[in-house]
């Protein structure tokens, strides 16, 4: 599960995945409120991640071993169902080293831009 740098700036998945797990770990579990906290979150910045892109890297995790969906019933409904997403077995340590991973690879991205602004601007 070794992330190798992408050469230039870092993926938008791997960014989501990096604030959904941060996200899950405080307890915000199914995926619209992952989604509206993800808005709100890049809001001021221009960012907005939008549903399907944030389903992929959900998806990416469960594929990793890092998640599991569980399906319950949403109260007061008969059929509609909330998907919550938490961390399997080994999922918070898979999870801390993807974490460690995509920090170096964050700071190096940085490195980049701080190079662009002070040599054009």
């Amino acid at each position: 599960m070794e992330r190798q740098p992408s050469g230039f700036l870092v993926k938008q998945r791997a960014f989501l995945k990096l604030y959904l797990i941060t996200l899950i770990e405080n307890n915000h579990l199914y995926g619209l409120k992952l989604r509206d906290l993800l808005k709100e979150e890049f809001r001021g910045l221009g960012y907005r991640p939008n549903h399907p892109e944030i389903y992929k890297a959900l998806h990416d995790l469960i594929e990793q071993g890092i998640l599991f969906q569980q399906k319950e019933k949403k109260q007061g409904t008969i059929y509609q169902e909330v998907v919550y997403y938490q961390f399997t077995e080994q999922g918070k340590e898979k999870a801390e080293a993807y974490k460690k991973q995509l920090k170096i690879e964050l700071e190096r991205c940085l490195k980049l831009l701080e190079k662009a602004i002070k040599d054009n601007f």
